[in-house]
């Protein structure tokens, strides 16, 4: 089910002469903005008026907040595959890593004391990063809610089987799950099964290519034309070769994933270039 992207208009009219210099230029400037805060630096840790007032996630996913939580809650999980998917998509349905951080791997095997400890909480799930609607299997609705209790721990033992009968593919693994779950924004679904490679690259290698968010697409369409490229995922490829041109010195190399995961910050950011992108509401940092 095609979701209609709200983003697609977001960098019409906006000139970016060199979008793959300008995507390793905001890049190295908002790595910086890490390193800097992490060692005790005091606000602003950017003389670049758009980071100092916009919230942006790190270049690097490990470095996030919610990204660190569910590594930490999943890590005793890996060698049971199907705990360890029921675990991610958990998470990810949550994606609010003070909730996370509140319980143990142990809480997934009560679902019904588990939405009870989760209903309790002044909030347990995070609305805003991505939305995160009603979803299905064999038909059967269920709630962002249930769905994080319930169906993830009934039925981890049919996703994984799922996911291991995608052969390694990671976009092979979304579009099969959601034939299950029929959700118009098959996000959330992505973000899970990516996860798995932090801890199982035999079952989702970490170099696997991505599908495009609508986030991201904006960014990534500028990218392929001006590379004269064939697809998003070619512009990954592209993309993870010219690091080492232009970011010799980056902590790591960049997989598939950051790619795409820097393109939908890169789009953010030349949006409120744009001026299609406010500093209000949710998108206004604060220390």
């Amino acid at each position: 089910m095609a979701l209609e992207n709200p983003y697609a208009n977001s960098l019409d009219g906006l000139e970016i002469e060199d979008p793959v210099q300008s995507f390793f230029d905001y890049c190295k400037k908002r790595e910086a903005v890490r390193v800097k805060r992490e060692s005790g630096e005091s606000f602003p840790w950017s003389d670049d008026p758009i980071l100092q007032k916009g919230r942006f996630l790190n270049v690097f996913r490990e470095d996030d907040k919610v990204s660190k939580s569910i590594i930490e809650f999943a890590e005793s999980a890996k060698d049971d595959l199907p705990l360890l998917i029921q675990a991610l998509f958990f998470s990810r349905w949550c994606n609010r890593d003070s909730t996370i951080e509140q319980l143990k791997l142990g809480d997934l095997s009560n679902p019904e004391a588990l939405k009870e400890k989760l209903i309790g909480l002044e909030q347990w799930e995070n609305y805003t990063a991505y939305p995160v609607e009603n979803s299905h299997w064999d038909e059967k609705p269920y709630s962002r809610i249930d769905a994080a209790t319930y169906k993830f721990y009934e039925k981890k033992d049919e996703l994984t089987q799922i996911v291991l009968n995608s052969n390694k593919n990671v976009i092979t693994a979304t579009k099969n799950i959601n034939k299950q779950f029929m959700m118009s924004n098959d996000f959330p679904i992505f973000m899970a099964l990516i996860d798995i490679a932090w801890f199982r690259e035999d079952v989702i290698p970490i170099t696997t290519d991505v599908p495009t968010g609508i986030g991201a697409e904006p960014y990534l369409d500028r990218l392929q034309k001006f590379l004269k490229l064939n697809s998003h995922q070619d512009v990954g490829l592209k993309m993870i070769e010219l690091q080492k041109e232009y970011w010799p010195d980056a902590k790591r190399d960049f997989y598939p994933i950051d790619i795409e995961y820097q393109s939908c910050e890169c789009r953010k950011y030349f949006s409120y270039v744009n001026g299609t992108k406010k500093f209000e509401g949710k998108n206004l940092f604060s220390i």
